[in-house]
């Protein structure tokens, strides 16, 4: 029998929760793979079959971490240099610095990557610039190489310093795509979730791949679904259908490929099949998964700020009434505090999702992993062909707190930690360090290897482990 395309829910009970069965039952483990790192950030390869792997931090430098695990002792990239009167990233705020890289599909030909962070000299606005590397030197990039080859290709304006999004990643189709969070504060009070004048709160596309006597730093696909709306055309009143009044969108950015999200730090493409997962950042109630088949002309509305998860916003009780404005997410999972006034819970709850990436080798084929910053809990998310929706359950607890993650050059999902938070951050150099893991099926750990300490998934037994000092404060314990 074939399988079923996966869909979106098309009604708030078909939303998966924590406590679903997943496909195949998968166990999983974190393993870790190196540790020292100042707020990681994110985390990527070039796949140029180096096996290098590439560690973001937050402070502007990308650590290179080698295919043996050992960290380099020069960073890959440092952006608190080049500048002669000073470090060119913004860090005064926890969610400010250096959000990621991304290596261009032809990498290994044209040297390219990309970088997005918060700039100081513009007063936190996000800036992604294209760097290359030095062939002579492909492990460093020098401070005169960074003032050789910088290219601004888009500085996105900031009003306030907190959901910047941040994450931006090549899809299968060799464009670049950028999360941008709503601009800040809370409530999206410039209402960009759902403004298609403003890149922020949106997720964006760009074609890089311009000639360099261009003049322009991009181009516009396109297939994006707005690329053509906001075009300069006579007047006609009669003779058009309502579907092409429609699609005439006079203030529209073309760069924007899906909208109403309130801060996508994270997403992800499943490297099997081209589908974007993202982890959209919840307000103080729900965490919510946004899924984008392969393939999709884009175009899709996510809701906030009229939403939140399946829910209306703002809420103000469990029985609240409202439309449903746009896609609905696949998955969600709530706080302590499900809504205003509710008993607190413990179980399945988080504050801030995370997506670490697509595992393809755990159980189910496309098998999403979505770490909490805040209760270390590790969700998967996948679709079920037997009961024709999407389920999610909690396959780790762990006492890490996760800020991303990405791929080694495998394919494995990898993902960082780091030890800060709004009240008691100590800066992006003084936090206590984070650490580099991979992630594996339960019964797959290397022998000797640390792994991450685990108390019960719900519903599970807790894993055999042995005992471990207690941790000081701020720091991971683990278990060997």
């Amino acid at each position: 029998m074939p399988a079923m395309a996966a869909e979106n829910p098309a009604t708030a009970d078909q939303v998966a929760r924590p406590g679903g069965t997943l496909p195949g039952n998968p166990r999983i483990a974190l393993v870790r793979v190196a540790e020292g790192f100042q707020d990681p950030t994110n985390v990527a390869n070039a796949n140029d079959g180096t096996g290098r792997i590439f560690v973001t931090e937050r402070v502007g430098r990308i650590r290179l971490v080698n295919r043996d695990g050992t960290v380099q002792q020069d960073p890959f990239l440092d952006l608190t240099n080049f500048n002669p009167l000073g470090t060119d990233v913004q860090t005064g705020f926890v969610e400010q610095g250096l959000y990621s890289v991304a290596f261009h599909p032809r990498f290994r030909e044209n040297g390219y990557f990309f970088v997005h962070y918060a700039s100081l000299p513009f007063n936190g606005d996000g800036v992604i610039l294209r760097l290359q590397v030095d062939r002579a030197n492909p492990n460093v990039v020098s401070a005169e190489r960074i003032r050789e080859t910088a290219k601004v290709i888009m500085r996105i304006e900031q009003p306030y310093y907190n959901h910047n999004g941040g994450q931006i990643e090549f899809g299968p189709d060799g464009f670049l795509y950028i999360g941008s969070g709503d601009g800040g504060w809370e409530g999206d009070p410039l209402q960009a979730g759902q403004d298609l004048n403003t890149w922020l709160g949106k997720l964006l596309r760009i074609d890089v791949d311009v000639p360099e006597d261009d003049g322009r730093a991009y181009r516009i696909p396109r297939e994006n679904p707005f690329a053509s709306a906001a075009r300069e055309q006579l007047m006609t009143l009669f003779g058009i259908t309502e579907k092409q009044f429609a699609q005439i969108r006079t203030r529209a950015k073309p760069e924007i490929f899906a909208y109403g999200l309130r801060n996508p730090y994270e997403f992800s493409f499943d490297r099997r099949t081209g589908d974007i997962y993202i982890a959209d950042v919840g307000q103080n109630h729900w965490e919510e998964i946004d899924w984008i088949p392969a393939g999709s002309r884009g175009g899709q509305n996510f809701g906030w700020s009229h939403m939140q998860g399946s829910f209306c916003h703002p809420m103000t009780g469990p029985n609240d009434q409202c439309p449903t404005i746009g896609l609905l997410p696949v998955a969600q999972y709530p706080h302590e505090e499900a809504y205003p006034g509710a008993p607190k819970q413990s179980e399945g709850s988080g504050c801030s999702a995370q997506g670490l990436g697509v595992a393809n080798d755990l159980g189910p084929q496309s098998l999403y992993l979505v770490g909490d910053w805040c209760s270390g809990r590790v969700f998967g998310i996948a679709w079920d062909d037997s009961a024709r929706r999407w389920q999610m359950r909690e396959l780790l607890r762990t006492n890490l707190q996760f800020t991303a993650g990405g791929y080694d050059e495998d394919g494995n999902v990898m993902a960082v930690n780091a030890n800060n938070f709004y009240i008691g951050e100590q800066g992006a150099t003084q936090n206590p360090p984070g650490s580099l893991w991979r992630v594996v099926a339960a019964d797959r750990v290397p022998q000797g290897a640390v792994t991450a300490r685990t108390a019960a998934p719900q519903g599970q037994q807790p894993p055999a482990q042995p005992a471990a000092a207690p941790a000081q404060p701020g720091q991971p314990r683990q278990a060997r």
